[in-house]
């Protein structure tokens, strides 16, 4: 491998598990709300977690159009 494959497959790895931290936040997140109507997170959380996730859709790579033979 090169240095740059290397840099990105750990970008890769890192975003793995802020996507699995994430899926596992609004799991908790949607159990708290079925136990209390007024259990939700206090506000700074919730911003904290919509900005993680807005920056993991940055960072997917764009999706590339499919030749028309396939």
């Amino acid at each position: 491998m090169t240095h740059p494959e290397i840099h990105r497959y750990v970008h890769a790895a890192r975003s793995a598990e802020l996507r699995a931290a994430a899926r596992a936040h609004r799991l908790r997140r949607a159990a708290a709300a079925d136990r209390t109507d007024s259990g939700a997170a206090p506000l700074r959380h919730r911003v904290g977690w919509l900005l993680i996730e807005t920056g993991l859709r940055f960072l997917r790579p764009p999706a590339l159009p499919r030749p028309a033979g396939r």
